[in-house]
């Protein structure tokens, strides 16, 4: 796929990023810009997230890609990647903003989730010629761009420590949004997120939270989620709501069979009504 060399001020969708520091003068693109100004949030985080920062991470960067919202994220191991690939089941727009030329994917792992991000209408974008290899420090550069293309930014889950942070820095600087997850004031991997709560961050728990500040015009009135096909479809969604998430204990308390049961959420899985985050834990999509 071609690689195109735009300077960001004669790009109406790169456009806002002529306000950042250190803003970069040409930017590379592989695949697809959105070719107006989209409204657009960074979704960012630890790269060994919990399954906690897992699900919440999915769940805010589908709702948002089904709002119209374009997803932006580092195409890095754990939220980013998690984040890029909600988007996509959402049908949204997301892209990826490289630590290194937008010909060498790093990590090789998320080659298939580059070509994907580009088939569907996203892009790959850096500030470093193709060719170049990816290093340390040119991670937290690049997460200035993560932020400046952004009008907001959203941390699911990160330490005291985390890179991610750096991201947050720059957000204030350029003037963006910062909203947080709320998390387990136990877990190492949730006090970054709560200390930034405590300096004033947004905390979030839904997507309408973000949509309230950045983009009312967005927000549709929430649907009542459709009942099951049968009754035990509409008992497994309703424990689902309220909370439970493990496979044995909706078995448990559906009251039904385990044959049943098992071919149920086989087929509300592949409905696309819910979704397995692992280890036999499910949730709604």
């Amino acid at each position: 796929m071609k690689i195109n060399k735009i300077s960001p001020q004669k790009h109406k969708y790169l456009q806002i990023i002529e306000s950042i520091a250190k803003k970069p003068e040409i930017l590379y693109i592989k695949g697809t810009l959105p070719e107006r100004r989209i409204t657009s949030v960074a979704v960012v985080g630890s790269r060994k997230p919990t399954a906690y920062g897992k699900e919440v991470t999915y769940r805010l960067a589908y709702d948002l890609a089904k709002h119209g919202i374009v997803v932006i994220s580092g195409l890095a191991l754990g939220v980013d990647s998690i984040a890029h690939r909600a988007a996509l089941d959402a049908g949204g727009i997301t892209l990826a903003v490289l630590a290194s030329g937008v010909d060498v994917i790093y990590p090789a792992s998320h080659k298939q989730l580059a070509k994907d991000i580009m088939k569907n209408g996203g892009s790959i974008i850096s500030e470093y010629e193709p060719g170049t290899a990816a290093r340390g420090f040119q991670f937290l550069e690049r997460n200035r761009i993560v932020s400046g293309l952004s009008d907001a930014i959203i941390v699911t889950e990160a330490a005291v420590r985390s890179g991610t942070l750096s991201t947050v820095s720059h957000a204030l600087e350029q003037g963006r949004e910062v909203f947080v997850v709320p998390g387990n004031i136990t877990s190492p991997l949730s006090a970054g997120c709560n200390n930034l709560i405590k300096q004033g961050a947004h905390p979030v728990t839904c997507a309408e939270d973000v949509l309230e500040v950045i983009a009312p015009d967005l927000l549709r009135p929430q649907a009542i989620l459709a009942l099951g096909a049968t009754p035990l479809e509409s008992k497994i969604i309703e424990l689902l709501q309220s909370g439970v998430r493990d496979g044995e204990e909706l078995q448990i308390k559906s009251d039904a069979d385990i044959s049943e049961f098992s071919m149920t959420l086989t087929t509300m899985e592949i409905a696309g009504t819910i979704r397995a985050l692992g280890g036999n834990q499910w949730t709604l999509r």
